[in-house]
């Protein structure tokens, strides 16, 4: 019955009005068919269905010589147990207000001091930390915990019980990175405040790695084929793969000796929304120029360099966290170059990338990803879907 009823109010289709009319009599249609909720395509479409992809999102930087000084400001102003979570959330300057550093991916950079614990909870985003500063503190996931160090990259799943604390004399600083962007835009988002403050130990520190880590797995085991089931991946253990790989020649043209934290039982990625790799730039190098359809943040574990981009250049040192956002620049070969300073250290650094629900195919990157600088060999990591966490540093 509606169908005819809305044909009725449309009148008998007819020849085009007078071309001084057009537009008239289209905003006037226009208004009628927003009173009853509904928009013309034709307005939009162009915006809908681009040539390439436009980010509102822009490059930044967070030094963390500057950022350092606030974050132990913050401890001074309330506890842990206070803040639930005491944390600067690093927001995109084109996003001020939204608590995102892309459209998809939030981060930030948590303090815990000697002594504090800040309580267990657990929440549908899945979250992922990199330590920057100090050593000692420990993350507890679904009754593990793990005792953090600076390069580490640990994860704690969606829905996992979690908590922090700091056994230290140090204070702890890390980057939190979670998909809660991902999750709100879905309308998803749910949390649980457990009743007490933190988890008993049921596993030592390094149970979930030694398990399904070290090339064999339980027997018996369930398989999660979504997100891996190791808890921290140690940068003490990852580094020298990176080395090993410079020793060999698996350079790649646009990202360095590179590795992928995967998961152990199908080697996918590591969570199902945010990937992780972890890079070494040799000395000297310069990374020809790419461009990406996910965001990335990238991490400076040690070293220096600089990531060349159209119009500025950001130069990083260990601690220091910036964004590239996707597609940026004009069309053409690439819009990120990465460059190791100085010719005597080598440069690593992590970058939690986003790992949309793009299909395998809408995803893109173009540059010169499949080419090693040495062999011509293409990289071990397959190009797939893109969301990867890089990091910085020298040796």
């Amino acid at each position: 019955m509606g169908v005819p009823s809305a044909r009725k109010s449309a009148g008998k289709p007819g020849p085009p009005a007078a071309s001084k009319n057009v537009e008239a009599s289209r905003r006037a249609y226009y208004e009628r068919i927003s009173a009853h909720d509904m928009a013309p395509l034709w307005e939009v479409l162009r915006d809908l269905v681009p040539d390439e992809p436009a980010t509102q999102c822009v490059p930044a930087i967070w030094h963390f010589k500057d950022m350092r000084p606030f974050v132990a400001e913050a401890g001074e102003l309330i506890t842990a147990k206070e803040a639930e979570r005491r944390v600067l959330v690093l927001e995109n300057p084109a996003l001020r207000g939204k608590s995102r550093i892309t459209q998809t991916l939030y981060a930030g950079l948590q303090l815990i001091l000697p002594g504090e614990i800040a309580p267990a909870h657990r929440h549908s985003a899945s979250a992922i930390r990199f330590v920057l500063d100090g050593e000692g503190a420990y993350t507890a996931v679904e009754g593990e915990k793990t005792l953090m160090k600076p390069g580490d990259f640990v994860i704690t799943a969606n829905w996992a019980a979690h908590d922090h604390g700091n056994t230290s004399k140090q204070p702890m600083i890390w980057l939190d990175v979670l998909d809660l962007p991902m999750i709100n835009f879905f309308e998803a988002a749910f949390s649980e405040h457990l009743n007490r403050e933190s988890q008993a130990a049921e596993r030592e520190d390094g149970d979930s790695l030694a398990r399904f880590g070290s090339g064999v797995l339980p027997e018996g085991e369930a398989p999660n084929e979504i997100r891996t089931p190791i808890v921290n991946y140690p940068y003490a253990r990852t580094r020298p793969i990176l080395e090993r790989l410079r020793r060999a020649g698996d350079v790649d043209r646009c990202h360095g000796a590179r590795v992928r934290y995967a998961n152990p039982w199908n080697g996918g990625w590591a969570t199902p929304t945010m990937g992780a790799h972890l890079a070494l730039l040799p000395k000297g190098f310069a990374g020809q120029p790419y461009r990406s359809t996910d965001g990335a943040i990238f991490v400076c574990v040690e070293g220096e360099g600089a990531t060349k981009l159209d119009d500025e250049t950001l130069e990083w040192s260990p601690g220091d966290v910036f964004v590239i956002p996707p597609w940026l620049g004009p069309p053409g070969p690439g819009s990120a170059r990465h460059l190791a300073r100085g010719s005597m250290r080598h440069a690593s650094y992590l970058s939690p990338r986003e790992r949309s629900i793009l299909a395998e195919g809408e995803d893109r990157v173009r540059g010169s990803r499949s080419s090693t600088q040495n062999s011509g060999r293409a990289p071990h990591s397959p190009a797939g879907r893109g969301g990867d966490l890089r990091s910085l540093g020298a040796k």
